[in-house]
């Protein structure tokens, strides 16, 4: 329901950019009523739905037992830091996606034909593989220092990635565009906040997912007598 929320926000504030600038590219104000409505009647009670079956169904059940008494965690290394960890880790799936990248920014704001599809799922996988082994890796390494607290920084630094996506936006915006005015600026950035809360979400949930599958195996080859 969060995701949603945001891109129909963005893409709500951002309409309106575009009513005041006069662009033939805006959508009538009631048609964004209209799907608002459609929103909010559709896919709000299919969330809640989907909440009532999910809480009915069996809870998850760890591969070994769990202390219920959370230990203490030891002071960790420079090198630990979450903010310095999710900007190791997002250099590798960003150096994957980096020439992709160009090509998938010209197509969009340069009007360029974009035809390398068959490129674009093989540099998809090849995220996703990166992604799921970083994680793993961090995982690891956080569980050799006794940092059990792996769930919200798995998904914070597997999507490291999009913060390189967001500079390279600035960079491309500075570079590559010749936008002066201000209504432009902001559809730019609004769209590009998009493109890196999605890139974000993405590929934290693929760290989560490969984490978890990992920490499974290990813990369940575990023999307790």
């Amino acid at each position: 329901m969060l995701y949603p929320t945001i891109v129909f926000g963005v893409g709500f504030v951002l309409n309106f950019f575009l009513i005041a600038k006069g662009s033939s590219a805006s959508v009538p104000f009631t048609t964004m009523l209209a799907l608002f409505a459609l929103w909010w009647c559709i896919s709000v009670p299919l969330v809640f739905f989907g909440f009532y079956f999910g809480y009915r169904k069996r809870p998850y059940e760890q591969p070994v037992r769990t202390n219920q008494i959370p230990r203490a965690v030891p002071d960790q290394k420079w090198h630990h830091n979450l903010f310095i960890s999710t900007l190791f880790t997002g250099m590798v799936p960003f150096g994957a996606a980096f020439i992709e990248l160009f090509y998938i920014f010209t197509a969009i704001w340069e009007r360029h034909f974009y035809y390398l599809f068959g490129f674009l799922f093989i540099v998809f996988i090849i995220i996703v593989i990166s992604v799921a082994e970083i994680a793993v890796i961090v995982v690891y390494f956080q569980l050799c220092h006794e940092d059990y607290r792996w769930w919200w920084r798995t998904f914070i630094t597997s999507g490291g990635s999009a913060l390189y996506v967001f500079g390279y936006t600035v960079f491309f915006y500075l570079t590559k565009l010749e936008i002066t005015e201000f209504v432009p600026s902001v559809i730019y950035f609004g769209y590009s906040l998009l493109m890196v809360i999605t890139s974000w979400i993405l590929t934290g949930a693929i760290g989560v997912y490969a984490a978890l599958i990992f920490l499974q195996k290990i813990y369940a080859a575990i023999k307790i007598d």
